[in-house]
């Protein structure tokens, strides 16, 4: 499964919910960072609320545009509502929408371009941040000129979204908190990967797999197996072999043998059995001092 498609899953509720709210205007909003409370009780910090129309002219034709499904139509219904309302605090949920269609179509390019025109609207938008930062990690290659600033660039994204994750999510009224957390924690996971993949492919093994077992513990209930096995590398780079071998079992376990992951996980995973003298699989013919760790996947597949 598509880490996007976790947080997917919640971004709808935010997407509907200007339909439940009075489109002829806008509720005064709370200042980010303040919250109202009670005679002694003790303050909370709030939450953005969710964007909204001003008119039923645009609120309308936000409907209108949020029910393309295809991304690139999507994308260009949100181009021409931005210019029809320029000031519109919707923009950004069309834009993240598209986001979402062009991740979860493996259209790197496109994620990235609608990533930073949410950015460009919301420049703390934790999953904007994260979201750009992963492709940045998955996309830069050691022959790029730009590889140093690319890496720089993600890496402060990934962070960035982590410190804005608690306060810059615009949650709606009546959001079941359990959704809210799977959210934060899909984001979190996410940066904590696209961190680990920089350090990885920067040679910083330890400081990955520090960041890698982060990514893992922020969503622990739905592990994703592309980190799983990413750790595993990690700890195989750092001579960590029967470390590396019980992450790599994991990976395994996520997860089918006929997929991209599942085949990497089970290569890795002969060569650290043969490493720590446990085979339980046939081994290969190659020795083992001359079979390298397998890479980890750059786009990671579905």
């Amino acid at each position: 499964m598509k880490r996007a498609a976790i947080i997917l899953g919640i971004l709808s509720i935010a997407i509907s919910a200007p339909a439940q709210s009075a489109p002829a205007a806008s509720q005064p909003a709370q200042a980010k960072g303040t919250a109202t409370t009670a005679p002694g009780a003790a303050a909370q910090p709030a939450q953005k609320r969710p964007p909204q129309a001003k008119t039923q002219p645009e609120f309308d034709a936000y409907k209108a545009a949020a029910a393309s499904t295809d991304a690139a139509a999507l994308e260009k219904a949100a181009d021409d509502f931005a210019a029809k309302f320029p000031d519109s605090e919707l923009r950004v949920i069309l834009y993240k929408s598209a986001m979402r269609l062009y991740q979860n179509a493996n259209n790197a390019e496109k994620t990235e371009a609608m990533g930073r025109k949410v950015l460009a609207l919301d420049a703390d938008d934790p999953d904007a941040l994260s979201t750009v930062a992963e492709v940045i990690a998955e996309r830069t290659r050691d022959t790029d000129l730009d590889k140093d600033q690319r890496y720089a660039d993600g890496m402060k994204m990934a962070e960035k979204s982590l410190s804005t994750v608690d306060t810059d999510i615009a949650v709606p009224a009546g959001t079941p908190q359990d959704k809210i957390d799977a959210y934060k924690a899909g984001v979190r996971s996410q940066a904590y990967s696209t961190m680990g993949t920089i350090q990885y492919n920067e040679n910083n093994f330890a400081a990955a797999q520090e960041n890698f077992q982060k990514a893992i513990d922020a969503f622990p209930s739905q592990p994703y197996a592309p980190d799983v096995l990413r750790l595993a590398l990690s700890l195989d780079k750092q001579q960590k072999y029967d470390e590396a071998l019980k992450a790599c079992n994991r990976a395994v376990e996520l997860t089918q043998d006929n997929t991209q992951i599942g085949s990497s996980a089970r290569r890795e995973r002969d060569r650290l059995q043969q490493l720590t003298g446990h085979p339980t699989t046939p081994a290969p013919p190659t020795p083992a001092s001359q079979t390298p760790p397998a890479q980890p996947p750059q786009s990671p597949p579905n």
